[in-house]
């Protein structure tokens, strides 16, 4: 299946080289293969795989290659200063693409530098508008179909729902016992686990580390870490709350949400809600990695309860409130009373079953499935 980000790798390793991260299983390795057809000469080095692993660490690939991808090579020990080495000693006309599942920001920041050397892309599960352009299905089918299955290739693309749900539990479960533990200790297996287990239904509710703490008897230090640790490897995001002063919204509260839509547990408005979730960060990151924006994607509250589900940002300046319904085409009341207080943005209530578009006041009550195909990615 051609993915969103295809073209786009392919012209920035013209450039410079790629970096390419995203969550396990979501088509970085495909990608990359399909890109490698493209090629005369090419090769595939995978850290994980012990004989590629010795190519690597020796540099002894092809110097033939015009194409060299390097896979999950975050794990090696200071592999910043290795692939500045590489990168700065390639030959000219020689693209180097390295993926990896988690975000190499994040973990071993020591070392030297890559500023300037590379492209940062980050690869998204499917969404409404990449299932429409790939599958010919209406907006409103594609929505329906990406709530049940998740965007991930391979249960999205299953012939059945067994097939699709016996993926997700092995996803899940490599995820805890392989993934994470690169990134902390064993003992706290069972606890990281139990705290996946909370969040998964906690999806779209603000979260308390402290409270969560109490209920698995672990500090919210540790909680922290392992947040940080489930946001690195792509299994989770979180969604934190707008205002214009930055310090005071990361005081507040943040939303949960998962990459994977087949791993909350809730009802149909939260699989929902998750979903749009997911759209919205994919279309935040697509336009800041390709067109060099600076956008964010935030909820809003008061401290009375007013809450409006996400605000999407352009710098200090929110230009979209989202509240997502399943059937309701009353306007949201807070939607209604933020709308009138930022009248520069625009404020859209996303049903999935509606019956009638309306613009009611300052807000637009419209179908979840086409705007959301509208999206840029």
């Amino acid at each position: 299946m051609k993915r969103y980000l295809d073209d786009r790798v392919a012209t920035d390793l013209q450039a410079k080289m790629v970096v390419l991260t995203g969550p396990r299983q979501v088509g970085k390795t495909t990608l990359a293969r399909q890109l490698i057809a493209q090629f005369e000469q090419a090769q595939y080095l995978n850290w994980d795989v012990v004989a590629d692993r010795a190519v690597l660490q020796r540099q002894s690939w092809s110097p033939r290659a015009r194409l060299l991808v390097m896979d999950e090579i975050h794990k090696m020990p200071d592999w910043k200063g290795w692939l500045k080495g590489v990168v700065d000693g390639r030959p000219d006309g020689h693209a180097l693409l390295v993926t990896g599942s988690a975000r190499m920001d994040t973990f071993r920041q020591g070392g030297e530098s890559l500023a300037g050397r590379y492209f940062a892309l980050r690869l998204h599960p499917i969404s409404v508008r990449e299932w429409c352009e790939q599958q010919g299905a209406t907006p409103a089918d594609a929505l329906t179909w990406l709530i049940e299955r998740g965007g991930f290739p391979e249960p999205c693309l299953a012939d059945d729902p067994a097939q699709a749900a016996r993926w997700r539990q092995q996803y899940f479960t490599d995820l805890v016992r392989e993934d994470v533990l690169e990134f902390s200790r064993i003992n706290e297996i069972g606890a990281m686990r139990l705290f996946v287990g909370l969040l998964r239904e906690r999806v779209g509710s603000p979260l308390s580390l402290a409270s969560i703490a109490r209920d698995l008897a672990v500090s919210p230090i540790t909680l922290k870490r392992y947040l940080d640790i489930l946001q690195a490897l792509y299994i989770v995001f979180t969604v934190q709350p707008w205002h214009h002063n930055i310090a005071r919204a990361i005081l507040q509260m943040p939303k949960i949400y998962f990459f994977d839509n087949g791993l909350v547990r809730g009802d149909d408005g939260i699989r929902f809600e998750n979903a749009v979730a997911t759209m919205l960060l994919k279309h935040v990151h697509f336009l800041n990695d390709t067109q060099g924006l600076s956008l964010g994607l935030h909820t809003i509250r008061t401290k009375d309860g007013a809450e409006v589900d996400f605000v999407l940002s352009a710098g200090r300046r929110p230009t979209h409130l989202i509240e997502c319904k399943l059937t309701d085409p009353t306007p949201h009341r807070a939607l209604s009373s933020f709308a009138s207080r930022f009248p520069d943005t625009q404020a859209v209530q996303l049903v999935r079953d509606l019956r009638q578009e309306e613009q009611r006041g300052a807000v637009r009550i419209t179908g979840a499935a086409g705007w959301l195909a509208a999206l840029s990615a």
